[in-house]
């Protein structure tokens, strides 16, 4: 790999940590980050991360034994606080060896950080507010990813650029903290390593690579796709907790205010309590995501993208990628030092 100085040296303990050339982390993006993908970002120095969502355990224990096939690399895996599963997963992710576990989706439950730390794997956490943020570490979180509302899928409701400013300055010194959402180049990567990020996470710039088995109808949604496409949904009703997910707007947009209203009715009805509703609408998701991944229909289906989505216009080799964006990282970080001087 090329030498980026400059770029490697405000990498070097977020490399460190993930046992990886460069501090580029994979988003997890439902049936987007497979085997193919996710050991293709890693194979090429990056971090890639098996996006779990609803898979069922078994399905999990064959998705990462694929993946070590692919790659002997270090890789992880994200799981949904809210899997009824959840410890199952923990425990495939044990039988192998998987390094490091991001939590995601929630607040984790109780003993779950516990035991994936007892297997020696480390835990990544999302922090959507600097106190929250501390407490995660102080509950036993390795280290955290910030994400901005810019970010596709499930978002948060403040920007990448608030929550480095609100969070990098109190807790990057002495912690490692990853910084996503929006991030498209590597100018940009740059500025959040010079406020002290370890790295950063990438899920939109990489949905689009040659080894991703995205639909070739998903994949030319993308391109077609300006940064104001990415649209967050809106939340019907406010008895009803639904985290915002930003993707193209199309039909499918509408039909997810749909199935609020429904999951909303029953859970009037009392026919199902808050944490089945909650399911309810992330298997809509998941079913819906799959529809425009896998089946290519991005009419009905769910095109989760973030805003960066502008800047993909073409399908690249993963490799490729990261090289460009580690290449706009040096040059950027070279002519600040050259303005310095």
């Amino acid at each position: 790999m090329t030498a980026f100085t400059k770029t490697s040296a405000l990498m070097a303990r977020g490399c460190e940590f993930l046992g990886t050339e460069t501090a580029i982390l994979c988003g997890a993006m439902s049936w987007v980050s497979e085997r193919n993908l996710v050991s293709a970002i890693s194979n090429a120095g990056g971090f890639g991360v098996i996006a779990c969502g609803a898979m069922t355990p078994e399905l999990l224990d064959t998705e990462i034994a694929a993946t070590k096939a692919l790659t002997s690399k270090p890789f992880g895996v994200n799981l949904i606080t809210m899997h009824p599963m959840l410890f199952d997963l923990i425990d495939v992710c044990a039988k192998h060896g998987v390094t490091h576990v991001v939590l995601a989706g929630g607040i984790p439950p109780k003993g779950s950080v516990e035991a994936i730390k007892a297997n020696g794997a480390k835990v990544i956490c999302f922090a959507p507010t600097l106190a929250l943020g501390k407490k995660l570490l102080r509950s036993g979180a390795d280290a955290l990813v910030i994400e901005g509302s810019e970010a596709g899928g499930h978002i948060g409701p403040v920007s990448t650029s608030v929550l480095a400013q609100e969070i990098l300055p109190s807790l990057a010194a002495d912690n490692l903290v990853f910084v996503a959402g929006g991030i498209g180049r590597g100018e940009a990567i740059a500025g959040y390593l010079e406020m002290g990020a370890a790295g950063v996470q990438l899920g939109t710039r990489f949905a689009c690579a040659s080894e991703s088995i995205a639909h070739e109808a998903f994949k030319k949604a993308f391109f077609r796709a300006s940064a104001r496409d990415a649209v967050a949904s809106v939340q019907v009703d406010p008895r009803l907790p639904v985290i915002p997910v930003r993707a193209l707007k199309n039909k499918g947009t509408e039909e997810f205010t749909a199935k609020q209203i429904e999951v909303a009715r029953l859970l009037d009805a009392g026919e199902v309590d808050m944490g089945e509703a909650q399911l309810k609408i992330e298997h809509f998701w998941a079913g819906a995501l799959r529809r425009a991944v896998i089946d290519g229909d991005v009419e009905s289906g769910s095109i989760m993208a973030g805003q960066s989505v502008g800047m993909v216009g073409k399908e690249e080799p993963v490799a490729e990628i990261i090289a460009a964006l580690m290449a706009e990282s040096e040059a950027a970080l070279t002519n600040r030092g050259a303005v310095a001087a």
